[in-house]
């Protein structure tokens, strides 16, 4: 019997940071400019993201890094919620290129 690796439910900015490779600062910032981005908040003020804002910090990461939209103009994408479907495409792609560096790195 296999035991799953289970996904946390919760991560610290900290981590979401790390994983997308910026600053806390700029998660911090993110969320004060797009409503979409609400993490959780302890009764410290630490912030929780779960896997759905964490998907919200992916979609603002990939307007503003990789489209180079500018915070306004993905402000008005989120509030006429007309994703593009070339997000998922792009996330795909990246994905398989994870996995072609990893196999290569395994040769």
């Amino acid at each position: 019997m296999k035991v799953k690796a289970t996904e946390k439910r919760y991560y610290t900015i900290g981590e979401v940071a790390k994983r997308f490779n910026v600053k806390p600062s700029l998660i911090r910032f993110w969320e004060s400019e797009f409503a979409i981005l609400n993490p959780k908040k302890n009764n410290r003020g630490i912030r929780k993201f779960s896997t759905k804002d964490i998907d919200n910090v992916k979609e603002i990461y990939f307007l503003l890094k990789e489209k180079k939209y500018k915070i306004s103009g993905a402000r008005k994408f989120f509030k006429n919620k007309r994703f593009n479907k070339s997000f998922e495409v792009v996330d795909k792609l990246n994905n398989i290129k994870e996995k072609l560096i990893e196999i290569r790195d395994q040769l």
